[in-house]
């Protein structure tokens, strides 16, 4: 079994008792940061783990230097992953509660930055396995802890420094993956400062998935993204979640792994000397 981006409900079922597979609940809410957990611990996949966005796959905020979800320190994410189960040999399936896989990509692409091929995010989530009568379970998973090895690939970022520079060489290809309204700066509830950064292109993350938050067929995808070459792109958000299920999408369709902005706008609006667009 080796499953690298999408896997269907039908595939994961199959999988259910496979001591190889693990199965990772990300539920997260940015309205209600408790929600996660409490949904995990009313019901989830049976021998499901949970892993929570901000304590997790976050690292620590410094106020007015970071964005709202800074990537955990190297040390402490190997760490998270060792307690969570995770080995060398271990098949991967994040999965959200709710429409969109954020915080299951954002586990999927923290993965693949430290080396672990072997990840996917299921297609459609918790709401569509249930909606299909699949198994649920209520019970606490205690997974035995691994010794997770990372090989972590930094060419996976970018960096503010280097977009500034690029955006005024015009040698880069921005993808903004946030809703298309908050992109033009509009209904900015989440950010002190609306807009976008120069020259960045607005593909939302969540326009290649139904309300059953099935993924689209490729076709579709490759037309999203037909004027995005990976040699240039680099994919941002807000805070560096929503953006990594565009790469997720991305990689999909057979490209090269493409940089992202972890830090995103949220660390971008930190330095009022970085120019902002609307």
């Amino acid at each position: 079994m080796n499953y690298t981006t999408f896997i269907t409900i039908q595939e994961a079922e199959r999988n259910l008792q496979n001591p190889d597979v693990l199965f990772i609940d990300c539920s997260f809410s940015l309205a209600d940061e408790q929600w996660g957990l409490k949904e995990y611990s009313e019901k989830h996949i049976p021998n499901a783990v949970y892993a929570d966005l901000n304590k997790d796959l976050s690292g620590k905020i410094i106020p007015g230097v970071t964005g709202r979800h800074p990537l955990p320190l190297k040390d402490e994410l190997v760490a998270t992953f060792s307690k969570l189960g995770i080995g060398s040999t271990t098949q991967v399936i994040a999965y959200d509660s709710q429409f969109g896989a954020m915080a299951a990509a954002r586990l999927w692409w923290l993965l693949k930055w430290s080396g672990h091929e072997n990840a996917a995010v299921l297609s459609g989530g918790k709401s569509y396995w249930e909606k299909n009568d699949l198994p649920l379970d209520s019970e606490k998973v205690e997974r035995t802890e691994e010794s997770f090895s990372a090989s972590f690939n930094d060419a996976f970022l970018a960096e503010s420094d280097d977009i500034l520079e690029k955006i005024n060489g015009n040698s880069i290809c921005l993808v903004d993956s946030r809703t298309n309204d908050r992109y033009h700066g509009q209904n900015e509830i989440i950010d002190p400062v609306a807009g976008h950064i120069p020259t960045a292109i607005s593909r939302p993350f969540n326009s290649l998935v139904n309300q059953d938050g099935l993924v689209r067929d490729k076709a579709e995808i490759e037309e999203y993204f037909k004027d995005i070459t990976p040699e240039n792109a680099v994919f941002y958000c807000g805070s560096g979640v929503s953006a990594a299920f565009n790469v997720l999408l991305f990689v999909h369709i057979g490209n090269v792994f493409p940089k992202m902005y972890a830090g995103s706008w949220s660390e971008w609006i930190t330095d009022q000397n970085r120019p902002v667009e609307v």
